[in-house]
């Protein structure tokens, strides 16, 4: 915690333990904050330790650079696994932002350090390809009516598995349908939010939650009439939920209209792909065919045919304030008609006899 004399100079004596006592403010739960100071001090003691940083000298956190940020996440390779790097690189973008942000930081060494991770990611030369076409064939496949909501509400929004797993209804908007929605929705038809709140083991909309959503900020994704038509269909035979919080997916098989779980969407995805060739017991994430892999799907597919980064990273939910207020305040004109136009089609084709 910075001194009273620091705070009066306008300097804090220790940023972290600052940031740590504003996540108080903000009603972050103690292991939230405790697994974000155990990643801040490391990275802390990477900096004093001049025989591990780039530049061989001490440094405060303050002081850290582009390039101390990309030292510290290549030593946690090899001994971090791939998510586990992701998270600590999030948990100091956060930081830095924040920082940032309040203006106790000149600037935020790790904004570019993500977008590379994001970037080297996304274009991971060894991941399977898979062709829209062929995505098809593998959509097709799948008839069960929850197992195809699930399916293709991932390929066609790019969301995580946890934040499909935290809708409710309320969440979704369509035109035909006459019912209360969130205000957020108010005057965007066919449309899902996708909020940052929810976390695992806390209440939200009057449910602990299962799942986390790792968004930056709050999302408005579009619906197109593919996805609408899924939605209504499972909708259509959609069990009455067990939770007042009216989840949007529920379970149809064990544990009857309770919201369904990441492993249960896991279970799905993986054994669809295992039936459709794309998924082996012990293969690695490069090679298996997993929801994770359906958000790179979208981002890779819908980056190529609109050739605009920002609004994809929008829809995925991974862009800074900026850009969201930008898109969001230009709904109509911009980020719907850029999806509409550009977004691919799962259903086959039906061809002429």
């Amino acid at each position: 915690m910075a001194t009273e004399q620091g705070a009066q100079d306008g300097q804090i004596g220790d940023p972290i333990a600052y940031f740590l006592q504003d996540m108080v403010y903000h009603g972050k739960k103690e292991r939230t904050r405790d697994a974000y100071e155990r990643v801040l001090r490391e990275f802390e003691e990477f900096l004093r330790t001049p025989s591990e940083n780039p530049m061989g000298v001490e440094k405060s956190v303050g002081e850290a650079t582009r390039r101390d940020c990309m030292a510290w996440i290549h030593a946690l390779r090899g001994r971090a696994a791939e998510s586990t790097i992701a998270t600590y690189a999030s948990y100091l973008h956060r930081f830095y932002a924040y920082m940032n942000q309040v203006g106790e930081f000149d600037a935020n060494p790790m904004a570019l350090v993500v977008e590379e991770m994001d970037e080297r990611i996304d274009t991971n030369p060894t991941r399977r390809d898979i062709s829209v076409e062929a995505m098809r064939s593998f959509v097709a496949s799948v008839t069960h009516p929850l197992d195809r909501a699930i399916v293709v509400t991932l390929l066609k929004t790019g969301m995580r598995a946890g934040e499909l797993c935290n809708l409710d209804l309320r969440d979704l908007s369509l035109a035909d349908r006459d019912r209360a929605t969130r205000p957020q929705l108010d005057g965007k038809p066919d449309s899902l939010y996708v909020p940052p709140e929810p976390s695992v083991g806390e209440s939200y909309n009057g449910e602990e939650r299962t799942a986390s959503n790792k968004r930056k900020r709050r999302t408005v994704i579009p619906i197109d009439g593919e996805l609408r038509r899924t939605l209504k269909r499972w909708l259509a035979v959609r069990p009455d939920p067990i939770s007042a919080a009216d989840p949007l997916f529920v379970t149809t098989r064990e544990n009857w209209g309770q919201r369904v779980t990441p492993k249960i969407v896991h279970h799905v995805v993986t054994n669809h792909a295992e039936d459709h060739g794309w998924h082996r017991r012990g293969g690695d994430a490069a090679e298996n065919v997993t929801p994770h892999y359906f958000r790179h799907f979208f981002t890779t597919h819908l980056r190529d045919r609109t050739g605009d980064r920002g609004i994809v990273k929008y829809l995925r939910g991974d862009v800074a304030e900026d850009i969201i207020d930008t898109y969001t305040h230009n709904w109509g004109d911009r980020v719907r008609e850029v999806y509409e136009e550009n977004i691919y089609e799962l259903r086959r084709a039906v061809r002429p006899s």
